[in-house]
């Protein structure tokens, strides 16, 4: 592709990302209509000072613009989203991607992907969490307590993608794009317990289906999607932890008993109660129960999106809003680190201006420089 195209499809791209028509981004950036129609065909390959206005009226760099933005293949892509949003999700992910290995390999710094001999058996997803669990050294009934550390520590890369979308959750990509990596939308309205499932979720599929990618494919196999989730449940709350934790509370209502287990495990209620069903503990009447109980209890049935007592964002991520998840976890529960350390590293070596460390942490220049002050240590 010409470089005018690459710039004609990133600014079209952009601006639908942005849900903006031609005349709205026309007028933002002093051009006409007519004439930002034939800079998004490619039939005229604007000036500098033309792509300066393109790029304040969009909110970017001018990198995001005039670079183009390299195919992943190896995705595994869950999302009824829509066309324009998937291309801008992808592009996102590649330029992280693509600033990430750059680090590492400018620091010489590498982790190796230590759950790799997994993904050669042929087991069943739960044999597949428990051997995940044991190539890590966590015992049999040891909760999750840092899902993001875990993954980073174990040669995932992370990615936290705030997109305000309720059909897009996350998706994986392989090591020949640079993973592997793991994608999570931590929107706000997204409950924490469900952003540390996804997570899991796509690291089942990374183990279980590692040939599998399907890039556009908007749903993927129910099978593949029910042995990712039964692999998170059992990775999150393995049957020998779970087992002891249930029968020590026979004493509570049901109601108490999921929300005592659940802030146990950080998962959802509904991984609770699935669980129930799954190991024959319970019938599919647990579900109606658990909501009458929840009604008597708080007054409310609870909507598809909710989360009793849901864990609180501080413990995913720092200084974020609550989200619908009863007694939930926090942004605390799921934060990556290691691009972090990797940034403050760069940048104090002079691999990386203070400009980049910006470009790559999603923050504005000024934002960079007080966030750099803060550093200690």
């Amino acid at each position: 592709m010409a470089g005018g195209n690459y710039i004609a499809a990133n600014i079209a791209r952009l601006r639908l990302d942005r849900q903006l028509t031609q005349e709205e981004l026309a007028r933002k950036a002093g051009l006409s209509r007519m004439a930002l129609g034939n800079i998004e065909r490619g039939t005229v390959v604007p000036r500098a000072r033309t792509l300066t206005a393109l790029g304040k009226a969009l909110r970017v760099p001018l990198r995001d613009i005039v670079a183009p933005v390299r195919p992943l293949d190896t995705v595994r892509f869950r999302s009824r989203a829509r066309v324009h949003a998937r291309a801008q999700i992808l592009a996102e992910v590649a330029k992280w991607l693509d600033a990430y290995t750059q680090i590492e390999s400018d620091l010489s710094e590498s982790c190796p992907f230590r759950f790799a001999p997994i993904c050669t058996q042929s087991e069943s997803p739960i044999e597949t969490a428990q051997a995940a669990r044991e190539a890590i050294g966590f015992g049999p009934e040891e909760p999750v307590r840092d899902i993001c550390g875990l993954l980073e520590e174990n040669g995932v890369k992370i990615f936290l993608l705030n997109k305000k979308s309720d059909s897009f959750f996350g998706l994986s990509v392989g090591a020949r794009d640079g993973g592997p990596a793991v994608v999570v939308n931590t929107w706000d309205r997204i409950s924490v317990e469900r952003w540390i499932f996804t997570a899991v979720h796509e690291l089942g599929h990374l183990l279980l289906h590692p040939t599998q990618y399907q890039r556009d494919v908007t749903e993927l196999p129910v099978q593949a999607e029910r042995e990712a989730d039964a692999f998170a449940s059992h990775f999150l709350m393995p049957e020998a932890g779970f087992a002891p934790e249930w029968d020590e509370t026979r004493g509570h209502p049901l109601l108490v008993r999921v929300l005592k287990v659940k802030r146990i495990f950080r998962v959802s209620y509904k991984t609770v109660l699935y669980r129930l069903v799954e190991s024959d503990r319970e019938t599919s009447d647990i579900w109606r129960t658990f909501q009458r109980q929840h009604r008597h209890y708080f007054g409310k049935i609870l909507r598809k999106t909710e989360e009793p007592m849901a864990l609180d964002k501080s413990e995913f991520a720092w200084n974020w809003s609550r989200s619908g998840e009863p007694e939930g976890l926090s942004r605390h529960d799921f934060v990556e680190d290691r691009l972090l350390r990797l940034v403050r590293q760069a940048l104090e070596q002079e691999h990386i201006s203070l400009g980049r460390a910006a470009e790559i942490l999603g923050l504005h220049r000024e934002e960079m420089r007080r966030y750099a002050r803060e550093w200690v240590g």
